[in-house]
């Protein structure tokens, strides 16, 4: 049975165009993707989002089934989770 702690995700490492990684907290991914979000145009976003009516439904989605999003071409927003100690 696998530890209960695999699953856990309180830490990310972010991955942004021409920017060093960061690492970020759950509620700090959480604002840098609706901020993200709210400067996208509706009809840019993924479809899956699309149908969702608030920014911070649209942003914690993302978190639950995705790491990346497309924000243009040429420019990446990935985030994966990290374990940050033992």
């Amino acid at each position: 049975m696998p530890n209960p702690l695999m699953y856990q995700q309180d830490n990310f490492v972010v991955l942004e165009t021409n920017q060093p990684e960061q690492f970020l907290t759950l509620s700090e991914l959480l604002e840098k993707l609706k901020t993200t979000i709210q400067q996208l145009q509706i009809q840019d976003l993924p479809p899956d989002l699309q149908k969702f009516d608030t920014v911070e439904t649209q942003a914690q989605h993302l978190i639950d089934t995705s790491c990346e999003l497309d924000i243009g071409p040429g420019q990446y927003l990935q985030w994966y989770a990290v374990r940050l100690e033992k």
